[in-house]
């Protein structure tokens, strides 16, 4: 009987505390969600589309480019001209921008109409990804933010090891234009849920709007900016070229299955980071460039290896995933009131970062062959590392 009470009263006492607000996160991860898979979708689809139009698939492929472009032009800029705008309203418009893309998409015969607006649609992306973080950490306390963050990105892993693969088959399936039109149904159905389930903040006053300069004047900002920059770059220099990448290990015919196994693992790596972050940010941030870096090396060493091969993958996608999660979070906390201008910078790093890898990586592969593309991750790492490594801060470190 007294065990029972107290069971009682400890359920109580844990129903009484601080919840996450489940419905209005899964919405902002579903808007992750989204701008993932519109981003990456053309990818995918590629020999659809370029057989419709009648273009090249290095055409199409630039649907992809100016999309990128978007993000890293307008990420900062606007951010920073629209603090003062109410936040759902804005969040509402930046996520109608992609319903309006994809339907353009979907019906245009145009590959400039089809450009130009997947240049508007990464101009939404840049706005949605700056936006989110804050978001989900304004709707909680401080001691759930890491976690409300969480579950605010669990989005863009699900898109990237399961998204992408199935609007691939789908369009395969029921033709490239119906699977943009279905991108424009879903859009509008986030609308409404987002309408219904998240709370509405008023922006910042003249007086509480965050400056760029002054924003990267917080202590904190320029090294966690980049440890993301340098983190991203060795990321993409592998990821960008794991096709070749796979062929030492004899699994060209499964590339599909290694890059499940990536996302697979990422999923997980988020999930462990959501539970651990908010007692160990700075020490996840640690952690995670060393674990990526060790995945580096057995690709350096054993990368002929499938077994070793095997491995690598998974420890990198374990590393990778929950990434995006520890950067902005710790941008978040270290810049208070300036959070969504501060993301901003981290969507712009991240984006730079997205296109270096793609060029190092290239300039490797050309000139020096594949073997050294890990060698060159491991050394971005142990820079990344040692920078994080010496930038301490309070903000950062697990509550007394």
């Amino acid at each position: 009987m007294a065990c029972s009470t107290s069971a009682k009263h400890m359920a109580r006492k844990e129903s009484d505390g601080p919840q996450l607000p489940m419905a209005a996160l899964l919405a902002l991860a579903m808007a992750g969600f989204i701008t993932i898979l519109t981003e990456a979708l053309p990818a995918g689809l590629l020999p659809q589309m370029s057989a419709d139009l009648g273009v090249s698939p290095s055409a199409i492929g630039q649907l992809v480019t100016v999309y990128a472009i978007g993000s890293l032009v307008a990420a900062i800029p606007l951010t920073a001209a629209t603090q003062h705008f109410r936040r759902k309203p804005l969040l509402l418009c930046a996520i109608a921008g992609f319903a309006i893309v994809n339907m353009l998409t979907a019906v245009t015969e145009s590959l400039a109409i089809m450009l130009l607006a997947r240049f508007f649609a990464g101009v939404s992306a840049g706005l949605l990804w700056a936006m989110i973080a804050g978001y989900a950490a304004r709707m909680v306390t401080d001691q759930l933010k890491g976690r409300a963050i969480t579950i605010a990105m669990i989005g863009t892993p699900l898109a990237l090891s399961l998204g992408i693969p199935a609007g691939t088959l789908i369009g395969s399936a029921i033709g490239w234009r119906s699977t943009f039109a279905a991108m424009t149904i879903l859009t509008l159905a986030l609308i409404v849920w987002i309408w219904r389930a998240v709370p509405d903040y008023p922006g910042a006053t003249i007086s509480g709007r965050a400056s760029i300069r002054g924003t990267l004047a917080i202590g904190g900002i320029k090294p966690i900016l980049m440890v993301t920059f340098l983190f991203v770059l060795a990321h993409n220099i592998l990821y960008t070229y794991i096709a070749p990448l796979v062929v030492p290990a004899g699994l060209t015919r499964k590339l599909d299955f290694v890059l499940l196994a990536f996302g697979l693992a990422a999923i997980a790596g988020i999930a462990g980071v959501g539970y651990l972050i908010g007692r160990w940010l700075r020490g996840l941030i640690l952690t995670s460039i060393m674990v990526f870096a060790g995945a580096a090396l057995m690709l350096g060493i054993g990368g002929t290896v499938q077994e070793v091969f095997w491995l690598a993958i998974g420890v990198w996608g374990l590393a990778f995933g929950g990434a995006a999660t520890l950067f902005q979070t710790a941008a978040a906390s270290l810049s208070g009131q300036a959070s969504d201008v501060a993301q901003s910078m981290i969507v712009t790093v991240w984006n730079l970062a997205i296109a270096g890898g793609g060029i190092v990586g290239g300039l490797l592969l050309e000139h020096s062959g594949i073997k050294w593309l890990p060698w060159a991750v491991l050394a971005v790492l142990l820079i990344a590392y040692t920078i994080a490594l010496l930038a301490k801060n309070s903000r950062l470190q697990p509550a007394a």
